[in-house]
């Protein structure tokens, strides 16, 4: 099961311990580590990213869902501290990619507070208990939630929305005085501005989701060639829950697509139905 893992320490030197302990649940098999990064909260609130785990399959953290994460936990005052209460002015987005809840960051940010530390991964894993007690041996406390794919389906969701408006303010335009319609022609050429730049994005995370989907499909199966026979299935198992994972959130958005054209075709169906009898 994907999972997005954030272990809270005191010290520097803890939270390194904690990434070697992580490598090494790695290296068994207990755990699959995509991506890592270890970072501090800082006295303003921010945080910084002091160690970029490059050993993992996924190796940059921008545009990724930690990154998004970890600039959540170092958002501005009133981002993450009550997010579970609509304060997420602002970091819906990130909070979209970065693959948790509201709640979760709220857990998290109660505990890392300025000063501490924090190891925060994206992983598979089937039993929790290997790692955290590893992680509490070495005075961590264990935050993971199951990850979410829901950004994709919010991009196309917002689309949608746009693209309802224009076709509504299309309509009222027809109806409308001459005075009027320009301004609902702003408005659709708003709109339609809007409607490209939230295209271009969902364009964008679904390569960046393909990317980040290869790389650890590869890395397991690299992984799955040179383990022994009772980890090498715990692995495959790992493999067919992700490509079900990836591909379930592919088909939801391709499905809502395919809706949306089927309404698009009826519309102008009907039109056409109009042409033909003479009304308009």
């Amino acid at each position: 099961m994907e999972k997005m893992l954030v272990v809270v320490f005191d010290s520097e030197s803890k939270v390194n311990k904690g990434a070697d302990a992580l490598k090494e649940l790695d290296r068994e098999g207990t755990v699959s580590v995509y991506a890592g990064a270890i970072i501090k909260k800082n006295q303003d609130g921010t945080v910084s990213a002091l160690d970029v785990r490059e050993e993992w399959p996924i190796r940059a953290i921008s545009g990724t869902a930690i990154g998004s994460l970890i600039g959540l936990l170092g958002g501005p005052v009133g981002v993450v501290i009550g997010a579970s209460s609509g304060l997420m002015i602002g970091a819906f987005g990130d909070l979209y990619h970065s693959g948790v809840s509201a709640e979760f960051l709220d857990d998290v940010a109660s505990t890392l507070s300025a000063g501490k530390y924090a190891l925060v991964a994206d992983i598979s894993e089937e039993y929790v208990l290997p790692l955290d007690i590893r992680m509490e041996e070495l005075g961590g406390e264990v935050f993971r939630t199951r990850k979410q794919y829901v950004e994709e389906d919010q991009l196309q969701s917002d689309i949608d929305e746009i693209d309802a408006d224009i076709d509504r303010w299309e309509k009222e335009m027809a109806d409308s005085r001459a005075e009027h319609k320009a301004k609902l022609q702003a408005k659709i050429a708003k709109a339609k501005q809007k409607r490209d730049k939230k295209v271009e994005q969902l364009k964008q995370r679904r390569a960046q989701a393909e990317k980040e989907h290869h790389q650890k499909i590869e890395a397991l199966k690299t992984k799955a060639a040179k383990a022994r026979a009772d980890r090498k299935a715990a692995i495959e198992a790992r493999i067919t829950q992700i490509n079900d994972s990836y591909h379930n959130a592919v088909a939801k958005v391709k499905n809502s697509q395919a809706d949306k054209l089927e309404k698009v075709a009826d519309r102008l169906d009907q039109k056409a139905q109009q042409l033909k009898t003479g009304k308009t």
